[in-house]
């Protein structure tokens, strides 16, 4: 199980939002770069990165600070929001952002998932943000009549290399993950599923140590690292204490 630290892009600050409501957002970093690099200090592998900007907009909007990113640290990283067209995919990952996240376009464009999971074996994700069960796209500012789970067997033959799951009415509120709904999806689907939204403690952490969350791929964690709840060190050596735990799972 691989724990990741988020790094939200609001006007080239790195902050964390209150269920995706961009008029709830605290800023608590206002240098991404650095932040970036006390993650990998702590010893986390894998990074996420999200541009907001980009995600309502629907072209990148923080290109800036990602660049900055992704030349801070030598972790690989994932990016999401606003990433709607081949020429962006090629762009992010040819800059060195290891995997791309396709949200809003999974679902208006299924056609573009699948070109660009082709073209770029085990570099595209697809994110899946749900509000009661169905998907918001656009930022989360509008909800799709497809389900979370409908969305994601749709690409099950694509070569998606993961989902990223995210619960909104979790997210950035402390409230913990939605285990079961995660499970519920990871279980409906061959593709790899990572968890989002709500990570709240060290307890979160152990109940995805649990035998029925080893089918996840891992969980994102944002506002509990940044405000104290999570203690990284704590966090990853409880990961890394696990018997079946690869020395990647970070």
């Amino acid at each position: 199980m691989i724990l990741i630290p988020a790094i939200d892009l609001k006007d080239g600050k790195c902050v964390r939002l209150e269920q995706g409501d961009m008029a709830r957002a605290t800023i608590f970093n206002v240098d991404p770069a650095a932040q970036a690099r006390t993650f990998e200090r702590q010893g986390f592998t894998f990074l996420h990165v999200v541009d907001l900007d980009g995600a309502f907009a629907g072209k990148p909007m923080n290109a800036e600070a990602v660049d900055a990113i992704v030349a801070a640290v030598k972790l690989p990283i994932q990016l999401g929001g606003g990433i709607r067209d081949l020429a962006t995919i090629e762009g992010w990952l040819g800059k060195g952002v290891a995997r791309v996240i396709i949200g809003t376009a999974a679902v208006r464009d299924p056609s573009l998932v699948r070109s660009a999971a082709r073209a770029f074996p085990g570099q595209v994700a697809v994110g899946i943000d749900a509000r009661d069960g169905y998907v918001a796209v656009e930022g989360w500012a509008t909800t799709a009549a497809i389900t979370a789970r409908e969305l994601g067997r749709r690409f099950e033959d694509a070569g998606v290399a993961a989902i990223v799951y995210t619960d909104i009415a979790r997210d950035g509120v402390l409230r913990g993950l939605n285990i079961e709904g995660t499970l519920a999806l990871a279980n409906a689907l061959s593709i790899p599923v990572i968890a989002s939204g709500g990570l709240a403690s060290l307890a979160d952490v152990e109940r995805l140590l649990q035998p029925d969350c080893a089918k996840l791929e891992g969980a994102i964690t944002g506002r509990a690292l940044y405000d104290g709840r999570l203690d990284a060190a704590a966090a990853l050596a409880l990961i890394r204490a696990q018997p079946a735990a690869h020395s990647a799972s970070t």
